[in-house]
């Protein structure tokens, strides 16, 4: 244990190199400006000065989703705080380890209005997993090694650190490692063994079973755990928008993501299910549609790290509390045991499933106005960049065709944000997994939307050699939008076509943005010219690169189930025919 005189300022760079934290996103202000100084004496620290808060938050979170660390990102008070709040939602919705650290006015000012004031621990309080207000020097070591540990224990999570201006200040004791005692925080992580014995007897007895894959894997790491699994039990698998790469696309038993805008395989198979494997899912609104009617005829086992997410949405038969590596661990050892070297017999179920794979794979059809077709350009990124690439996509219908189309084999190389829905995340998350994978090739793959609320960013990747590549699908239009108002409001476009790629208006010029950057910006608007932009983005390293792809705004997401109906709707595309059953 180690013992010296330090301000609260220099106990908070100390600790979090202590804590092992190598990258830090922030941008200073008054309330924080003590702790600006020692940092900037850190060798162990690289701090990258962001161009807005917001933009430090999705940073943290990319940083920490491609990596599997913790991300870290630090504000000033009041308005600086407040901005790192949206990034705080979406790492609490997506279960993603965040540790924000803000400046407060002195602790004498508290409750004043003082200059730049805010409650950030009451305003953030339901959207972290904990949040502390810091008001003493001394405490500072205790509550940041609280907050690494709660952020990156259990489920997953964001956790805010609250400090006072004159806590950074005064000069203490530096004490290392602090006791750190957190009375009742205690996540499960092993199982019970009657609820692995009930759960493989079940799937033994199953005669259509489905592996219901969420977040929770790729959280938890477990994905080879989850590949035994699925051979052992020879049961189709999907994986919902959170878990795109749990389990790779190539493995003939991935009938890909369900949902709202998944594959119909995938959509129907979990209807027609009698048993529901579910794995670190929660039974999101956008997965069951109609609750009601989500796959009525099945039994669920449900896992999951998180208590308080089983019997929430659906009951669970069989409820297994634990992380789900471990779980799905014990699983195979008592699946492997129960079986003696066979599998159970699903042959009729894959029967029916295989029809469903042969008549409505995914697919699209060539845009009739003569721009790019979307999917096309994306599809191509992929194949182009391949399954060791990271993709994080902003929010919309660029979003989903990148679920869709790009083949993902291996597990945090697809960043988006999934609960939030937030408009302005691909771009500081691409960067901010790029900072974590140094060595990977990050895509940012945005619309014109969303790539306008923070490509800000791209000052920051240019200036500190974080080579991003940015792919953006535009369409001039808020095109998620602008497709519920085709398809729902009787095509009255309301305020969503945003003049960024017509024939006559491009507001802004996203290529001359682009250099304005620092940046390669490129525009594509022939279909010849997409793979020569997309190789030329990859070999290029001295700088981000801004590839314009002017696509076509009728392009539509499909398949579709429409918000608040049940799964047995689902639309394979615009005026199709009712999904098939199985009955000819």
């Amino acid at each position: 244990m180690s013992t010296e005189i330090l301000t609260g300022a220099a106990a908070i760079v100390r600790s979090l190199e202590l804590l092992g934290v190598e990258d830090i996103f922030g941008l200073p202000g008054g309330a924080i400006l003590p702790t600006y100084d020692p940092l900037m004496d850190s060798t162990k620290l690289r701090h990258i000065l962001v161009r807005h808060e917001q933009g430090a938050g999705h940073a943290a979170e990319g940083y920490a989703s491609a990596s599997g660390r913790l991300g870290v990102c630090i504000a000033t008070s009041g308005p600086g705080a407040t901005n790192l709040v949206t990034a705080i939602a979406d790492a609490h919705m997506d279960s993603v380890p965040l540790l924000a650290i803000t400046g407060q006015v002195g602790s004498h000012l508290i409750g004043t209005d003082a200059f730049q004031e805010a409650d950030i621990v009451g305003i953030t309080m339901p959207i972290t997993k904990h949040s502390f207000l810091v008001t003493k020097a001394e405490d500072i070591p205790e509550v940041l090694a609280s907050a690494y540990l709660i952020a990156t224990t259990g489920r997953p999570g964001p956790v805010l650190v609250d400090i006072t201006k004159d806590a950074q200040n005064a000069k203490v004791p530096f004490i290392w490692p602090p006791k750190v005692d957190l009375p009742g925080y205690k996540p499960v992580s092993k199982p019970h063994g009657k609820q692995i014995q009930a759960a493989a007897q079940m799937i033994v007895d199953a005669k259509r079973p489905v592996l219901y894959v969420g977040g929770g894997v790729i959280r938890a790491g477990a994905n080879k755990e989850l590949l035994k699994l699925a051979e052992l039990t020879g049961a189709p698998v999907v994986t919902t928008l959170m878990a795109r790469g749990a389990f790779p696309d190539s493995h003939h038993q991935n009938l890909g993501m369900p949902g709202m805008h998944g594959t119909v395989p995938a959509v129907t198979a979990l209807q027609k299910s009698d048993l529901l494997i579910t794995l670190g899912a929660r039974f999101d609104d956008r997965v069951t549609g109609e609750v009601k009617s989500f796959a009525t005829g099945a039994k669920v086992i449900h896992v999951d790290i998180d208590p308080a997410e089983i019997g929430k949405i659906r009951f669970a038969d069989v409820p297994i509390v634990g992380d789900a590596k471990e779980v799905i661990s014990e699983l195979n050892d008592e699946l492997t045991a129960m079986l003696g070297g066979t599998k159970p017999d699903t042959t009729e179920w894959w029967s029916f499933i295989d029809g469903l794979l042969e008549r409505y794979p995914l697919g699209y059809l060539p845009a009739s106005d003569g721009k790019l077709t979307p999917q096309h350009v994306i599809e191509r990124i992929g194949e182009i960049s391949g399954p060791e690439a990271i993709y994080a996509a902003g929010v919309g219908q660029h979003q989903m065709w990148s679920a869709q189309f790009i083949k993902y084999e291996r597990p945090n190389s697809w960043l988006n944000s999934g609960g939030a829905g937030t408009m302005g995340y691909a771009v500081p998350a691409a960067m901010g997994a790029k900072v974590g994978q140094p060595d990977r090739l990050v895509w940012a793959i945005d619309g014109d939307g969303c790539f306008q609320m923070t490509n800000q960013e791209l000052a920051t990747c240019a200036l500190n050699d974080i080579p991003i590549k940015v792919a953006i699908i535009n369409n001039s239009s808020l095109g998620m939008v602008r497709q519920w108002q085709t398809l729902f409001y009787n095509e009255r476009y309301s305020n969503t076509d945003l003049n960024t790629g017509t024939d006559t208006v491009m507001i802004p010029d996203f290529v001359k943005l682009a250099e304005a950057y620092g940046c390669l910006g490129i525009r594509v608007e022939k279909e010849e010219e997409i793979d020569a932009a997309i190789k030329l983005a990859i070999e290029t390293n001295d700088r981000p690169v801004v590839i314009d792809f002017i696509v076509s705004r009728d392009a539509m997401v499909w398949p579709m189930v429409t918000a608040g109906v049940s799964n047995d709707e689902v639309q394979y595309a615009r005026d199709a025919a009712p999904v098939w059953d199985g009955e000819e």
